[in-house]
């Protein structure tokens, strides 16, 4: 028997698409047309379906949140896979550290100018996480972005945002393996270093 062959469930047009502000796709949550459980965020005005989360995807977030928790300074916390609203997209990181706590955050997610650090946990979404997830953070200027690789049990750290260049992007970037440690840095202050290997699953 010879075996199947796969059709893709969805074919990517080759002719533009059409792009959705921020303020459109804010009005069409109150409309109700996407709800809390729709798998999608906005970037660069795309709706992309988020992919879902395997068991070390999970593990590697848990670990993440307890290591950062014990570094942040009087004044920060983490939120955990929840919207930031940009200029062009509404991302929902894996981890954003921002300034004050959820509470402050009644009326409007946090924006850029509320976040020191932005970090993924990429496994089946490292291509995207390098691509268009870091255009969308350099382009709002977010001070550090860390990819929690874990296609290459590494972590990969991202400063110096270059925000104007025709493609944004981050001017320095560094991948630390599993035997070293990451400086926690918020708001240009080092708080502290966290293992590589106390992250990974």
């Amino acid at each position: 028997m010879s075996a199947a062959v796969l059709q893709p469930r969805y074919v990517i047009p080759a002719e533009p698409v059409y792009q959705m502000s921020v303020a459109q796709y804010h009005a069409a949550i109150r409309a109700g047309i996407f709800g809390e459980g729709d798998a999608i965020e906005l970037l660069e005005g795309l709706l992309v379906q988020k992919m879902p989360k395997k068991r070390p995807h999970v593990v590697a977030l848990t670990k993440l949140l307890r290591s950062i928790d014990a570094l942040l300074p009087e004044g920060w916390s983490a939120q955990s896979q929840d919207p930031i609203t940009l200029d062009d997209g509404e991302p929902e990181p894996d981890l954003a550290v921002i300034r004050g706590r959820a509470e402050d955050y009644r009326e409007a997610h946090p924006g850029a100018g509320d976040i020191a650090l932005v970090v993924e946990v990429s496994d089946t979404t490292l291509d995207r996480d390098r691509g268009i997830k870091l255009r969308s953070y350099a382009r709002a200027a977010i001070p550090t972005y860390w990819i929690v690789n874990l296609v290459d049990r590494c972590v990969e750290v991202y400063s110096s945002p270059d925000a104007a260049a025709s493609t944004p992007g981050y001017r320095a970037r560094a991948t630390l393996s599993f035997d070293e440690s990451l400086r926690v840095v918020i708001a240009g202050v080092e708080r502290g270093e966290m293992r590589v290997d106390d992250l990974l699953p």
